[in-house]
């Protein structure tokens, strides 16, 4: 399979995967996935402050 290289802002690959999120899991679960493992590593979270709560990001998966 061929590959192609796209650049997106946090907001419009935050629009694509809710826009997936409408289709049938089966058929887009893989692309979920890979565009997660793709921005992780890219998305910054910035460091709590002492005795703040920490919170954990995570891809919602549609039931």
């Amino acid at each position: 399979m061929s590959q192609i290289t796209l650049t997106l802002s946090l907001n419009q690959t935050n629009t694509v995967l809710e826009a997936l999120g409408q289709l049938p899991y089966a058929r887009v679960y893989e692309l979920i996935e890979t565009i997660g493992r793709q921005a992780s590593p890219q998305v910054q979270v910035p460091a709590a402050p002492a005795g703040a709560e920490r919170t954990e990001l995570s891809v919602a998966r549609p039931a």
